[in-house]
Protein backbone atom coordinates (compact mmCIF):
# COMPACT_ATOMS: atom_id res chain seq x y z
CA UNK A 1 0.00 0.00 0.00
CA UNK A 2 1.35 3.65 -0.17
CA UNK A 3 1.98 4.92 3.13
CA UNK A 4 -0.42 7.26 4.33
CA UNK A 5 0.10 10.43 6.55
CA UNK A 6 -0.77 10.72 10.04
CA UNK A 7 -0.49 14.28 10.78
CA UNK A 8 -2.30 14.84 14.18
CA UNK A 9 -3.25 11.73 17.00
CA UNK A 10 -4.17 11.62 20.66
CA UNK A 11 -5.51 9.35 23.24
CA UNK A 12 -7.35 10.00 26.64
CA UNK A 13 -7.02 7.09 29.14
CA UNK A 14 -7.07 7.13 33.17
CA UNK A 15 -3.62 8.30 33.06
CA UNK A 16 -5.04 11.42 32.03
CA UNK A 17 -5.93 13.85 29.26
CA UNK A 18 -3.79 13.53 26.17
CA UNK A 19 -0.58 12.76 25.03
CA UNK A 20 1.52 14.28 27.61
CA UNK A 21 -0.53 12.93 30.80
CA UNK A 22 0.47 9.33 28.97
CA UNK A 23 3.94 9.43 28.11
CA UNK A 24 4.75 10.79 31.81
CA UNK A 25 3.13 7.82 32.70
CA UNK A 26 4.79 5.77 30.89
CA UNK A 27 8.12 7.63 32.17
CA UNK A 28 6.85 7.32 35.70
CA UNK A 29 5.95 3.46 35.89
CA UNK A 30 2.57 5.11 37.20
CA UNK A 31 -0.84 3.13 36.94
CA UNK A 32 -3.82 4.98 35.87
CA UNK A 33 -5.55 1.60 37.48
CA UNK A 34 -8.12 2.61 41.17
CA UNK A 35 -10.12 0.13 43.07
CA UNK A 36 -13.44 -0.41 42.43
CA UNK A 37 -16.48 -1.41 44.32
CA UNK A 38 -17.45 -1.68 48.09
CA UNK A 39 -13.59 -1.53 49.04
CA UNK A 40 -12.67 1.31 47.07
CA UNK A 41 -11.38 4.57 48.99
CA UNK A 42 -12.68 6.97 46.66
CA UNK A 43 -15.50 7.71 44.68
CA UNK A 44 -15.26 5.10 41.84
CA UNK A 45 -18.61 3.14 43.19
CA UNK A 46 -20.50 6.12 42.50
CA UNK A 47 -20.49 4.38 38.67
CA UNK A 48 -23.40 3.07 37.84
CA UNK A 49 -21.32 -0.68 37.03
CA UNK A 50 -22.10 -2.29 40.27
CA UNK A 51 -19.72 -3.54 43.29
CA UNK A 52 -17.68 -5.65 41.94
CA UNK A 53 -14.32 -6.02 43.58
CA UNK A 54 -11.76 -5.05 40.77
CA UNK A 55 -9.55 -2.48 39.76
CA UNK A 56 -10.74 -0.01 36.66
CA UNK A 57 -9.22 2.65 34.77
CA UNK A 58 -11.51 5.55 34.93
CA UNK A 59 -10.91 9.23 33.08
CA UNK A 60 -11.37 11.65 35.63
CA UNK A 61 -14.05 14.87 34.56
CA UNK A 62 -15.78 13.29 31.87
CA UNK A 63 -19.51 13.72 34.17
CA UNK A 64 -18.35 17.65 33.96
CA UNK A 65 -18.03 17.73 29.86
CA UNK A 66 -20.80 19.86 28.02
CA UNK A 67 -21.34 19.47 24.41
CA UNK A 68 -22.00 21.58 22.09
CA UNK A 69 -25.29 22.78 22.19
CA UNK A 70 -26.54 21.26 19.05
CA UNK A 71 -25.43 17.96 19.88
CA UNK A 72 -27.56 17.83 22.82
CA UNK A 73 -29.87 14.83 21.44
CA UNK A 74 -26.57 12.86 21.79
CA UNK A 75 -25.96 13.96 25.38
CA UNK A 76 -24.62 10.57 26.98
CA UNK A 77 -21.26 9.52 29.20
CA UNK A 78 -19.85 8.01 26.37
CA UNK A 79 -19.95 11.12 23.91
CA UNK A 80 -19.12 13.36 26.55
CA UNK A 81 -16.25 11.51 26.75
CA UNK A 82 -15.65 11.20 22.84
CA UNK A 83 -15.75 15.40 23.22
CA UNK A 84 -13.04 15.31 25.98
CA UNK A 85 -10.65 13.49 23.95
CA UNK A 86 -11.32 15.12 20.75
CA UNK A 87 -10.49 18.34 22.20
CA UNK A 88 -6.66 17.23 23.13
CA UNK A 89 -3.49 17.67 21.23
CA UNK A 90 -4.95 19.82 18.31
CA UNK A 91 -6.85 16.98 16.65
CA UNK A 92 -10.01 19.27 16.19
CA UNK A 93 -7.82 21.75 14.85
CA UNK A 94 -6.70 19.69 12.34
CA UNK A 95 -9.82 18.31 11.90
CA UNK A 96 -11.41 21.77 11.06
CA UNK A 97 -8.17 22.61 8.48
CA UNK A 98 -8.94 18.97 6.68
CA UNK A 99 -12.27 19.75 6.10
CA UNK A 100 -11.30 23.04 5.24
CA UNK A 101 -8.32 22.18 2.32
CA UNK A 102 -10.80 19.54 1.24
CA UNK A 103 -14.24 19.79 1.43
CA UNK A 104 -16.09 19.11 4.54
CA UNK A 105 -17.84 16.16 2.00
CA UNK A 106 -14.16 14.93 1.26
CA UNK A 107 -13.52 13.61 4.89
CA UNK A 108 -14.32 10.76 6.90
CA UNK A 109 -15.04 9.50 10.40
CA UNK A 110 -14.35 6.30 10.44
CA UNK A 111 -14.94 5.14 14.68
CA UNK A 112 -14.79 2.01 16.45
CA UNK A 113 -16.47 1.19 20.06
CA UNK A 114 -17.36 -2.08 21.56
CA UNK A 115 -20.69 -1.16 23.54
CA UNK A 116 -21.12 2.38 22.33
CA UNK A 117 -23.51 4.25 24.32
CA UNK A 118 -24.79 1.24 25.97
CA UNK A 119 -24.12 2.88 29.78
CA UNK A 120 -27.10 5.28 28.75
CA UNK A 121 -29.55 2.42 27.31
CA UNK A 122 -28.71 0.67 30.99
CA UNK A 123 -29.50 3.91 33.00
CA UNK A 124 -33.04 4.00 30.65
CA UNK A 125 -34.05 0.73 31.97
CA UNK A 126 -32.98 1.50 35.37
CA UNK A 127 -35.73 3.86 35.10
CA UNK A 128 -38.32 2.65 33.63
CA UNK A 129 -41.25 4.27 34.01
CA UNK A 130 -44.61 2.48 35.38
CA UNK A 131 -45.38 2.06 31.62
CA UNK A 132 -42.37 0.49 31.21
CA UNK A 133 -41.09 3.35 28.66
CA UNK A 134 -37.94 4.74 29.35
CA UNK A 135 -37.77 8.62 31.06
CA UNK A 136 -38.64 11.45 28.81
CA UNK A 137 -34.22 12.47 29.35
CA UNK A 138 -33.15 9.40 27.89
CA UNK A 139 -36.25 8.29 25.35
CA UNK A 140 -33.29 9.51 22.51
CA UNK A 141 -33.22 6.85 20.10
CA UNK A 142 -29.72 8.01 18.66
CA UNK A 143 -28.14 7.39 21.92
CA UNK A 144 -29.35 3.71 21.70
CA UNK A 145 -27.98 2.57 19.01
CA UNK A 146 -23.94 1.25 17.97
CA UNK A 147 -23.72 4.87 15.85
CA UNK A 148 -24.48 7.19 18.33
CA UNK A 149 -20.42 7.67 18.64
CA UNK A 150 -19.86 8.69 14.54
CA UNK A 151 -23.34 10.15 13.98
CA UNK A 152 -22.46 12.37 17.48
CA UNK A 153 -18.79 13.30 16.00
CA UNK A 154 -20.43 13.72 12.39
CA UNK A 155 -22.64 16.62 14.07
CA UNK A 156 -20.11 18.17 16.50
CA UNK A 157 -17.13 18.61 13.80
CA UNK A 158 -18.73 19.22 10.92
CA UNK A 159 -16.99 16.77 8.60
CA UNK A 160 -19.23 15.49 6.32
CA UNK A 161 -17.97 12.79 4.48
CA UNK A 162 -19.13 8.91 4.86
CA UNK A 163 -19.68 8.23 8.64
CA UNK A 164 -18.51 4.20 9.36
CA UNK A 165 -19.48 2.65 12.90
CA UNK A 166 -16.81 -0.36 13.39
CA UNK A 167 -17.38 -2.79 15.89
CA UNK A 168 -15.23 -5.91 16.14
CA UNK A 169 -15.19 -5.99 20.14
CA UNK A 170 -11.35 -5.33 20.89
CA UNK A 171 -9.96 -4.81 17.56
CA UNK A 172 -12.87 -2.18 16.25
CA UNK A 173 -10.46 1.03 16.59
CA UNK A 174 -7.51 -0.70 15.24
CA UNK A 175 -10.05 -2.06 11.96
CA UNK A 176 -10.58 1.66 11.77
CA UNK A 177 -7.29 2.77 9.81
CA UNK A 178 -7.52 0.14 7.29
CA UNK A 179 -11.14 0.84 6.78
CA UNK A 180 -9.69 4.18 6.18
CA UNK A 181 -6.53 3.16 4.15
CA UNK A 182 -8.94 1.23 1.72
CA UNK A 183 -11.17 4.49 1.68
CA UNK A 184 -8.44 6.58 0.73
CA UNK A 185 -6.80 4.14 -1.85
CA UNK A 186 -10.08 3.98 -3.86
CA UNK A 187 -10.52 7.66 -3.99
CA UNK A 188 -13.86 8.29 -1.85
CA UNK A 189 -12.14 10.82 0.75
CA UNK A 190 -8.77 12.44 1.11
CA UNK A 191 -9.16 12.23 5.11
CA UNK A 192 -10.11 10.39 7.51
CA UNK A 193 -10.29 10.96 10.87
CA UNK A 194 -10.05 7.78 12.77
CA UNK A 195 -10.67 6.88 16.65
CA UNK A 196 -12.78 5.01 18.96
CA UNK A 197 -14.18 5.60 22.69
CA UNK A 198 -16.00 3.12 24.97
CA UNK A 199 -16.64 4.11 28.44
CA UNK A 200 -17.15 1.61 31.41
CA UNK A 201 -20.89 0.11 32.07
CA UNK A 202 -22.33 -2.93 34.32
CA UNK A 203 -22.90 -4.94 31.35
CA UNK A 204 -19.38 -5.74 29.79
CA UNK A 205 -18.04 -5.75 33.43
CA UNK A 206 -20.18 -8.35 34.29
CA UNK A 207 -19.89 -10.32 31.37
CA UNK A 208 -16.06 -10.35 31.60
CA UNK A 209 -16.80 -11.65 35.38
CA UNK A 210 -19.06 -14.10 33.95
CA UNK A 211 -16.21 -15.27 31.50
CA UNK A 212 -13.92 -15.92 34.90
CA UNK A 213 -11.49 -12.99 32.88
CA UNK A 214 -11.80 -9.76 35.46
CA UNK A 215 -8.98 -10.27 37.87
CA UNK A 216 -9.30 -8.53 41.63
CA UNK A 217 -6.25 -6.64 40.99
CA UNK A 218 -4.41 -4.82 39.36
CA UNK A 219 -3.94 -6.39 35.60
CA UNK A 220 -0.03 -8.15 35.43
CA UNK A 221 0.29 -8.74 30.99
CA UNK A 222 2.38 -11.53 30.66
CA UNK A 223 3.10 -12.25 33.60
CA UNK A 224 3.47 -16.24 34.83
CA UNK A 225 0.74 -15.76 37.41
CA UNK A 226 -1.54 -13.08 35.58
CA UNK A 227 -5.09 -13.47 36.83
CA UNK A 228 -7.10 -11.66 34.85
CA UNK A 229 -7.82 -8.09 33.16
CA UNK A 230 -9.01 -4.71 34.66
CA UNK A 231 -11.33 -3.17 32.07
CA UNK A 232 -10.74 0.80 31.41
CA UNK A 233 -12.19 3.56 29.67
CA UNK A 234 -10.98 5.60 26.54
CA UNK A 235 -10.84 8.23 23.70
CA UNK A 236 -8.60 8.34 21.09
CA UNK A 237 -8.46 10.00 17.14
CA UNK A 238 -5.99 9.91 14.49
CA UNK A 239 -6.35 12.04 11.39
CA UNK A 240 -5.12 10.43 8.46
CA UNK A 241 -4.53 11.63 5.09
CA UNK A 242 -2.99 11.20 1.86
CA UNK A 243 0.10 12.54 2.08
CA UNK A 244 2.16 15.83 4.38
CA UNK A 245 5.06 17.39 4.56
CA UNK A 246 5.85 16.19 8.48
CA UNK A 247 3.17 14.29 9.98
CA UNK A 248 3.80 12.57 13.15
CA UNK A 249 4.34 9.26 11.76
CA UNK A 250 3.11 7.09 8.46
CA UNK A 251 0.96 4.38 8.23
CA UNK A 252 2.61 1.76 6.57
CA UNK A 253 0.89 -1.28 6.49
CA UNK A 254 -2.39 -3.35 7.60
CA UNK A 255 -3.21 -6.87 8.57
CA UNK A 256 -6.63 -8.40 9.57
CA UNK A 257 -7.22 -12.04 10.19
CA UNK A 258 -10.61 -14.11 11.41
CA UNK A 259 -10.24 -16.90 13.42
CA UNK A 260 -13.81 -18.40 13.68
CA UNK A 261 -12.50 -20.30 16.30
CA UNK A 262 -14.38 -19.77 18.87
CA UNK A 263 -16.68 -17.01 20.43
CA UNK A 264 -14.41 -15.75 22.96
CA UNK A 265 -11.08 -17.46 22.72
CA UNK A 266 -8.24 -17.44 20.25
CA UNK A 267 -7.05 -19.86 18.20
CA UNK A 268 -4.83 -22.16 20.48
CA UNK A 269 -1.87 -21.64 18.29
CA UNK A 270 -2.54 -18.24 17.73
CA UNK A 271 -2.78 -18.47 13.84
CA UNK A 272 -4.82 -15.78 13.29
CA UNK A 273 -2.65 -13.23 15.09
CA UNK A 274 0.58 -14.40 13.33
CA UNK A 275 -1.22 -14.31 9.79
CA UNK A 276 -2.06 -10.33 10.88
CA UNK A 277 1.27 -9.23 12.20
CA UNK A 278 2.87 -10.76 8.85
CA UNK A 279 0.09 -9.41 6.45
CA UNK A 280 1.03 -5.93 8.01
CA UNK A 281 4.37 -6.52 6.89
CA UNK A 282 4.20 -7.65 4.17
CA UNK A 283 1.59 -5.18 2.95
CA UNK A 284 4.16 -2.32 3.88
CA UNK A 285 7.24 -4.32 2.39
CA UNK A 286 9.04 -4.93 5.36
CA UNK A 287 10.90 -7.52 7.44
CA UNK A 288 10.75 -8.93 10.29
CA UNK A 289 13.98 -7.71 11.43
CA UNK A 290 12.71 -3.98 10.80
CA UNK A 291 10.12 -3.65 13.65
CA UNK A 292 11.91 -2.37 16.66
CA UNK A 293 8.87 -1.81 18.68
CA UNK A 294 5.43 -4.24 19.37
CA UNK A 295 2.72 -2.93 21.28
CA UNK A 296 0.97 -6.48 21.81
CA UNK A 297 -2.95 -7.13 22.82
CA UNK A 298 -1.93 -8.38 25.88
CA UNK A 299 -4.97 -8.24 28.37
CA UNK A 300 -3.54 -10.61 31.25
CA UNK A 301 -5.88 -13.22 30.41
CA UNK A 302 -4.33 -16.30 31.03
CA UNK A 303 -5.45 -18.10 27.23
CA UNK A 304 -4.73 -14.78 25.61
CA UNK A 305 -1.24 -13.93 26.63
CA UNK A 306 -0.08 -17.56 26.36
CA UNK A 307 -1.49 -17.50 22.78
CA UNK A 308 -0.01 -14.22 21.48
CA UNK A 309 3.35 -14.82 23.41
CA UNK A 310 3.72 -17.86 21.25
CA UNK A 311 3.02 -15.94 17.86
CA UNK A 312 5.10 -13.50 18.78
CA UNK A 313 7.73 -15.18 19.03
CA UNK A 314 7.50 -17.51 16.07
CA UNK A 315 7.77 -14.15 13.95
CA UNK A 316 10.18 -11.85 15.46
CA UNK A 317 13.67 -12.42 16.63
CA UNK A 318 15.09 -11.52 20.24
CA UNK A 319 15.99 -8.05 19.82
CA UNK A 320 12.24 -6.79 19.35
CA UNK A 321 11.23 -4.51 22.03
CA UNK A 322 7.54 -5.51 23.01
CA UNK A 323 4.77 -4.72 25.57
CA UNK A 324 1.48 -4.76 26.65
CA UNK A 325 0.41 -0.84 28.05
CA UNK A 326 -3.07 -2.20 29.55
CA UNK A 327 -1.38 -2.13 33.11
CA UNK A 328 -1.40 1.45 33.06
CA UNK A 329 -4.97 2.75 31.27
CA UNK A 330 -6.80 -1.04 31.83
CA UNK A 331 -8.44 -3.15 29.13
CA UNK A 332 -10.24 -0.10 26.97
CA UNK A 333 -12.46 -2.52 24.58
CA UNK A 334 -13.36 -1.03 21.17
CA UNK A 335 -10.61 2.32 22.70
CA UNK A 336 -7.91 -0.46 22.80
CA UNK A 337 -6.72 -0.27 19.00
CA UNK A 338 -6.76 3.41 19.10
CA UNK A 339 -4.72 3.68 22.23
CA UNK A 340 -2.25 1.15 21.59
CA UNK A 341 -1.88 2.83 18.03
CA UNK A 342 -1.20 6.12 19.64
CA UNK A 343 1.39 4.94 21.81
CA UNK A 344 3.00 2.83 18.74
CA UNK A 345 2.75 6.11 16.87
CA UNK A 346 4.64 8.02 19.62
CA UNK A 347 7.14 5.44 19.63
CA UNK A 348 7.70 6.18 15.98
CA UNK A 349 7.81 10.31 16.97
CA UNK A 350 9.85 10.00 20.32
CA UNK A 351 11.59 6.25 20.77
CA UNK A 352 9.55 6.49 24.57
CA UNK A 353 8.69 2.09 24.75
CA UNK A 354 6.65 1.60 27.56
CA UNK A 355 6.92 -0.96 29.84
CA UNK A 356 4.46 -3.81 30.30
CA UNK A 357 3.53 -2.64 34.33
CA UNK A 358 3.02 -5.11 36.65
CA UNK A 359 4.84 -7.60 35.02
CA UNK A 360 7.60 -9.37 37.60
CA UNK A 361 7.42 -12.68 36.10
CA UNK A 362 7.41 -13.10 32.30
CA UNK A 363 6.24 -15.91 30.47
CA UNK A 364 9.29 -17.51 29.22
CA UNK A 365 8.70 -17.91 25.82
CA UNK A 366 8.38 -13.59 25.33
CA UNK A 367 10.41 -12.89 28.09
CA UNK A 368 13.20 -12.19 26.13
CA UNK A 369 11.61 -9.50 24.13
CA UNK A 370 9.44 -8.02 27.00
CA UNK A 371 9.92 -4.77 28.54
CA UNK A 372 10.02 -4.47 32.33
CA UNK A 373 10.88 -1.05 32.47
CA UNK A 374 9.82 1.94 30.12
CA UNK A 375 13.51 2.92 27.75
CA UNK A 376 13.74 4.97 24.67
CA UNK A 377 15.56 4.12 21.89
CA UNK A 378 15.89 4.80 18.03
CA UNK A 379 12.27 3.29 17.10
CA UNK A 380 11.74 3.81 12.96
CA UNK A 381 9.10 1.02 12.85
CA UNK A 382 6.65 0.42 15.58
CA UNK A 383 4.12 -2.54 15.37
CA UNK A 384 0.28 -3.07 17.34
CA UNK A 385 -1.90 -5.84 17.63
CA UNK A 386 -5.30 -5.75 18.46
CA UNK A 387 -7.40 -8.75 18.75
CA UNK A 388 -11.00 -9.28 19.55
CA UNK A 389 -13.86 -11.90 20.13
CA UNK A 390 -14.18 -14.05 17.62
CA UNK A 391 -10.66 -13.64 16.80
CA UNK A 392 -11.24 -10.46 14.68
CA UNK A 393 -7.33 -9.55 14.95
CA UNK A 394 -5.78 -6.69 13.45
CA UNK A 395 -2.18 -4.86 13.57
CA UNK A 396 -1.07 -1.88 12.16
CA UNK A 397 2.42 -0.94 11.41
CA UNK A 398 3.47 2.75 11.64
CA UNK A 399 6.75 4.06 10.45
CA UNK A 400 9.36 7.44 10.47
CA UNK A 401 9.38 7.36 7.01
CA UNK A 402 6.99 7.42 4.52
CA UNK A 403 9.32 6.19 1.56
CA UNK A 404 8.04 2.76 0.20
CA UNK A 405 10.59 0.11 0.73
Amino acid sequence: MSPLAVTAATATTACGLGLAALDQAFRDHRSGLRRHGAAAADDTAALPIGTLDTWIGRVDAVESVVLPDACAAWDCRNNRLAWLALQQDGVLDALRRACAQYGPDRVAVIVGTSTSSIGASEEAYRRLTDSGAFPHDLARPIVHTPHSLGSFLQAATGAAGPVVTVATACSSSAKVFAQAARMLAAGLVDAALVGGVDTLCGSVLYGFHSLGLVSSEPCRPFDASRAGLSLGEAGGYALIERGHAKPLAWLLGYGESSDAHHMSSPHPEGLGAELCMTEALARAGRGVEDVDYLNCHGTATPKNDEIEALAVRRVFPDRLSASSTKGFTGHTLGAAGIVESVVAIQAVRTGLMPASLHCDDPEPVIAAQLLQRSTSGDVRLALNNSFGFGGNNCSLLFGRDGAQA
